[in-house]
């Protein structure tokens, strides 16, 4: 068995680090400390093709599968730009699967085409304060009205909403209570982000500070028939396409991410001379950072192999929940010693540690906790009971 990259995919490694380059340390620090979308980096990944990375060739894109996808946003956050790099893009990975599966060739052309180009932004509307993990729980409703929907209710979390022009938004069409199962009833939109009956109040929040997170507040907010993905209530299966994909690509952009750190801290290790010698010469700086290597290197090669299987139309749950916990873990790891490494440096911006070391947080919570992953590893895997 060849376990190994293919000269197309290390190309996509190459030519996408490449482009992220161009943007050092500096340019990534200003945009966390001023909260400020990295439009110039997000406007050459999209003159060069890469916002289209898994979408279909006829609306601009490259029609590729999860794994090359994994291979592209690895390289961001291993660039420097972390996961506000790999946040900036990340809708266009996973997001709007369900519209490539499920929406009209109509609507696949009307939406993904100016997505691809970059000449739209879209945001995802699913958590709910009230509702967390608890998907069929939401409250959000939709109410049918002649030609459309009438839509109330709140969601929290929502990545660029204050980019966006557009939202998925899943909603209620049914009330949970009157569901023969709880994940009926839901119905799942693309529609304009009318801001005259939608308010976006951007969170301040520990890391990733470049790219907006929000609660949105919705009111009274039209949506017409023909911005529906599918069937109504529907709307829950149709979200479960996008899950696995996301878990891959959240877990590999950890990975990224503290190879980035590991990379920052050896270098230090490297130049820093104390006692006379420098100190990546003694053990008690060697060995936190080989065992980080070897940590990192196994959740990369578990997402590589999640993404393998999803391509492949093979079940691939519990790998994809698997390479998600693992790499979180590394991640934060990585981004921990790195910090520790430079002592009293890594506490300051200059070396950036710190600021991978905040953002490293966001895997261990999001888009699934630890806890949730264990239990469907033990429930789906091992066979045992349901525990809530």
């Amino acid at each position: 068995m060849d376990i190994d990259l293919s000269d197309d995919q290390r190309a996509i490694h190459e030519n996408v680090s490449q482009i992220c380059a161009q943007f050092g340390d500096d340019y990534w620090t200003k945009c966390d400390e001023e909260a400020r979308f990295p439009e110039e980096y997000y406007t050459l990944m999209a003159q060069n093709g890469w916002l289209g990375i898994t979408m279909p060739e006829d609306v601009g894109g490259a029609n590729l599968g999860v794994t090359e996808a994994a291979i592209m946003m690895h390289a961001c956050t291993m660039s420097g730009g972390g996961y506000a790099a790999a946040s900036a893009l990340h809708i266009n990975m996973f997001g709007p699967h369900a519209i490539v599966v499920h929406g009209s060739p109509e609507q696949k052309q009307r939406w993904l085409t100016p997505l691809v180009a970059g000449k739209e932004k879209a945001c995802f509307g699913v958590t709910e304060p009230d509702a967390g993990l608890d998907t069929t729980s939401i409250k959000t409703f939709a109410e049918r009205r002649n030609n459309g929907y009438i839509v109330n209710g709140r969601k929290m979390w929502t990545s660029t909403g204050q980019e966006a022009e557009k939202i998925l938004l899943l909603t209620r069409t049914t009330p949970k209570e009157d569901c023969v199962k709880p994940t009926d009833g839901m119905t799942l939109f693309y529609t304009d982000l009318d801001r005259t009956k939608v308010e976006v109040k951007r969170i301040k929040k520990m890391g990733r500070a470049a790219v907006d997170s929000n609660a949105v507040f919705i009111d009274g907010l039209f949506i017409p028939d023909e911005d529906r993905v599918g069937e109504e209530g529907q709307g829950f299966k149709y979200i479960l396409d996008s899950l696995n994909p996301e878990r891959i690509l959240v877990g590999i952009e950890a990975v990224g991410l503290g190879r980035d750190a590991l990379s920052r801290a050896a270098q230090y290790a490297r130049d820093r001379v104390v006692f006379g010698r420098p100190i990546g010469q003694n053990q008690g700086v060697q060995h936190p950072l080989a065992e980080s290597w070897t940590l990192l290197e196994s959740a990369y090669w578990m997402c590589m192999r999640a993404a393998f299987l999803y391509d492949a139309g093979k079940p691939c749950g519990a790998e994809a929940n698997a390479a998600k916990f693992l790499s979180a873990r590394a991640g934060f790891d990585a981004t921990t010693k790195a910090v520790m490494t430079h002592g009293g440096m890594g506490y300051a911006k200059e070396y950036q540690v710190e600021r991978l070391f905040r953002e490293s947080m966001l895997p261990l919570i999001a888009p699934v906790t630890e806890q949730m992953i264990l239990s469907f590893i033990a429930e789906r895997v091992l066979d045992l009971p349901k525990s809530y």
